[in-house]
């Protein structure tokens, strides 16, 4: 059985995406289900929230094979072949591959097998480039027995971000409430879906070459992409909404979402009225420094590191609405969730 994997996307940046997915990853940790962390943000950001310096700086100086996900795929541009993994082991049921500046540089490789992935002959190595993000992410879950993977991208179009999601099975898309994630959301659903049908093209074309029955382990992914929701990032709040001028973009994004995400009409039988949105996630003003100096998500703050009073409320709120979310995504992956754990 193959690791489901979900991938937070949004081409537009400081929706709190990085920080959104570190929570959920040590919340489902939590949840007893074991999560792999994939960095695929070459300014990897994700890899210094659960790395200090040193640890990051070890990482890439000693350049061991499979130590990141660019030491893991680069043996491809030139003779080699993928890497096998190397995790970081975090905490129990948490393991992360670090992210690497370099990985940019396989920007060109994705890009000229593209067009040769739907040539007549020679398709294995472009198949094999193109899906060498998803034979990654499943050799690591081969290795821990992971259920989950969690992948952070960059806010862009590019072809590394097209590789990841033709390796996703589901997608989370994190909104800010402003014009200009707005305008980012129009653009996302018709390119993941213009990505899909593409990918799929390539899929027939490789399952009518000869070479395919040659290759007859070579396993590649289906390029779902399924959509499962999005999330709203919380500005200044009042009586517990939106002030006015936000709540005027909160109000846009389900029909944004229902016709360029969901690609359905949204006045069509009142279905306008389902909601998509997955949760609202709240800033928790001064306990974002407290946690990222503690290196450590939001709920797991303890007296100890400053976190009383008010403070400490506000940690349990933090772990519940995590708890929620994760329990709520869980539920859309088709994974249960321990009955002991949900209540």
């Amino acid at each position: 059985m193959k690791a489901s994997i979900l991938t937070l996307f949004n081409n537009r940046g400081g929706v709190g995406k990085t920080s959104v997915l570190y929570h959920l990853a040590w919340m489902f940790a939590s949840l007893e289900k074991r999560v792999i962390i994939f960095d695929l943000d070459p300014q990897s950001n994700l890899t210094a929230a659960f790395l200090n310096e040193d640890e990051v700086e070890a990482v890439w100086n000693q350049q061991n094979e499979g130590s990141t996900i660019y030491n893991c795929v680069n043996p491809l541009a030139s003779v080699g072949d993928i890497a096998e993994p190397v995790l970081k082991k975090i905490t129990t049921d948490l393991y992360l591959l670090p992210g690497d500046i370099r990985l940019s540089d396989y920007e060109s490789v994705l890009s000229g097998e593209w067009s040769k992935s739907m040539g007549e002959s020679n398709l294995y190595r472009p198949m094999r480039i193109l899906s060498s993000f998803w034979q990654v992410m499943q050799m690591a879950a081969d290795k821990v027995q992971a259920e989950i993977i969690l992948v952070d991208i960059g806010p862009n179009l590019g072809t590394i971000n097209r590789s990841v999601l033709i390796a996703t099975d589901y997608v989370v898309i994190p909104m800010g409430t402003d014009l200009f994630s707005l305008q980012g959301l129009r653009n996302l659903g018709p390119t993941l879906r213009k990505w899909k049908n593409e990918w799929r093209k390539r899929l027939a074309n490789w399952g009518e070459s000869t070479e395919a029955s040659s290759w007859g382990n070579f396993q590649l992914p289906q390029g779902e992409m399924q959509p499962i929701g999005y999330l709203c990032q919380q500005h200044s709040v009042r009586l517990d909404r939106p002030v006015k001028a936000y709540d005027k973009w909160v109000k846009r994004i389900p029909e944004v979402y229902r016709r360029s995400v969901l690609d359905e009409d949204p006045n069509v039988n009142g279905r306008l009225e389902e909601n998509h949105c997955l949760a609202t996630v709240k800033h928790y003003r001064s306990l974002i420094p407290m946690a990222q100096e503690h290196r450590k998500p939001i709920f797991n703050l303890t007296s100890a590191d400053g976190a009383i009073g008010s403070h400490a409320n506000a940690v349990q709120d933090a772990r519940e609405d995590f708890r929620q979310l994760a329990i709520k995504i869980a539920s859309q992956m088709g994974i249960e969730i321990g009955t002991d754990l949900v209540s």
